[in-house]
């Protein structure tokens, strides 16, 4: 009988470590703990040497599709001859004075969570808010760390008999998914306008008729409110321009997958990949000169910033019946809504995004029509990131040597990748960078991590600099 003890760094939390640690463990016949603390994850095992040592290579060589392993360190023990455990189980988390733990960014609905969100027997279907410990909300709902329920804006969400159950079931893939919620008991979505309160059985379908139509609306989504319109409608578009006080800047697009995508613009396999990647940034890609999307969206412009749906809402708002139920759970009416959305910042030119719904309210009330709200509430800012594929030349490696790569280059780093830290080589000061005060962004450095900010702004402006 072996002992030993394990500690694990890196994005470990919120990524479905801890019940992926269980099943490892009673799969291999061991017993001991795993628990989340303010420094990563803490693992005690007990059991025979081989099984000990299988476990061990399978934490990295297994882990969890959104986990970041940085560091494992493996430390034998002694048990004194005598068993001190008799299972294996998920203890609860531990507050540690001093110590940090990365956190893992907002991640675009998985492929489970999506295939839930169109089954209508699935008891989330065409729920706005379906998430599980592979997608969902993070860093914009964390308040502290070790990032538990209690410490994100899920808290005053009080889940349900049957969410409950899948959030203690450590075979379940919502063990311990902090923003787990239904129907039942979860946020809400409602459409506010002139004539007053939709409720979130009508809000989605009415939100499409209100786009097809012309109007601006303002969309509170993961990080913050979009301002939409139907990007064909050249007058809807210059309307938005106007009221955003945005001279030429080019405005960012949702559509609802890669086809559509194909239609209006030029898109290479490196493009497609990063468009479909789990991160969902806004991709330049060369646009056709026969799309109908109008001229004003990114005026003298030959590229257009795109990005796929990457919240159920979003995918609610673009399929063609609106969400809206009857009685027998099928769609009430088929309603073809705008197939391509402008869905910029929701703020006036220069300004930080609006967050919280009285702010909204506030601020964007001439710039919107009507808003399409909910009441989860947002911690931490964070506008879309901005990514282009540029090709270059291999020239290092003999083999490769004058092919063609493509490679990635951020232009705004910020939601799907804050605050994922950059791993140095060397441990580092605790430093502040600052950055500029035009498109700023901050780093701070601690140990062997520099974590970088989301996308501030522009700090000239007084607002943004209290963001800041």
């Amino acid at each position: 009988m072996m002992f030993r003890k394990i500690h694990v760094t890196g994005v470990v939390q919120g990524v479905g470590f801890r019940p992926f640690v269980y099943q490892l463990a009673t799969r291999a016949n061991l017993n001991g703990w795993v628990a989340n603390t303010s420094a990563g994850v803490d693992i005690e095992l007990e059991g025979d040497a081989a099984a000990l040592e299988a476990f061990v290579r399978a934490l990295t060589a297994e882990q969890p599709p959104l986990a970041q392993i940085d560091s494992v360190d493996v430390r034998d023990a002694t048990s004194n001859g005598h068993a001190q455990f008799n299972r294996f189980e998920i203890r609860a988390s531990v507050p540690l004075a001093g110590a940090f733990q990365p956190i893992s960014p907002d991640i675009s609905i998985c492929p489970d969570c999506l295939r839930e969100l169109f089954d209508p027997h699935d008891r989330r279907y065409r729920y706005p808010f379906i998430n599980c410990t592979n997608c969902g909300p993070r860093f914009t709902i964390i308040e502290d760390i070790p990032y538990d329920r209690p410490k994100t804006t899920m808290r005053v969400f009080e889940m349900c008999d049957d969410c409950a159950r899948e959030y203690h079931d450590p075979l379940d893939r919502r063990f311990h998914a902090q923003p787990v919620a239904c129907p039942k008991c979860g946020p809400k979505v409602w459409l506010e306008n002139d004539e007053g309160r939709v409720a979130r059985g009508e809000a989605i379908e009415e939100t499409q008729r209100l786009l097809a139509g012309g109007s601006i609306v303002a969309i509170k989504g993961l990080g913050g409110f979009h301002l939409a319109c139907d990007a064909t409608n050249a007058d809807a578009v210059a309307e938005l321009r106007r009221r955003k006080l945005r001279v030429d800047k080019p405005f960012a697009l949702m559509m609802p997958d890669v086809v559509t995508v194909e239609k209006h613009c030029f898109v290479d396999d490196a493009e497609r990949a990063l468009l479909e990647s789990r991160e969902r940034p806004i991709v330049l890609v060369r646009r056709r000169p026969d799309s109908p999307i109008a001229e004003q969206v990114a005026p003298g412009n030959q590229f257009l910033g795109v990005m796929l749906p990457y919240t159920p809402l979003h995918y609610l708002l673009m399929t063609e019946d609106g969400g809206q139920k009857t009685e027998n759970n099928r769609p009430s009416t088929v309603f073809r809504p705008p197939s391509v959305l402008v869905m910029t910042s929701g703020n006036l030119s220069e300004a930080p995004i609006a967050t919280d719904n009285d702010d909204a309210r506030a601020r964007l009330a001439k710039l919107a029509d009507a808003f399409l709200m909910h009441d989860r509430d947002i911690r931490t800012r964070c506008d879309d990131s901005v990514m282009r594929v540029f090709t270059v030349v291999a020239t290092e490696d003999t083999e490769k040597k004058n092919q063609l790569t493509p490679d990635h280059y951020p232009l705004r780093r910020s939601r799907g990748y804050a605050p994922f830290p950059v791993r140095l080589p060397f441990d580092a000061p605790p430093l502040l960078a600052t950055g500029a005060e035009l498109k700023n962004t901050f780093c701070i450095t601690r140990d062997r991590y520099a974590f970088l900010s989301h996308h501030i702004g522009d700090l000239e402006n007084y607002e943004t600099l209290r963001s800041f």
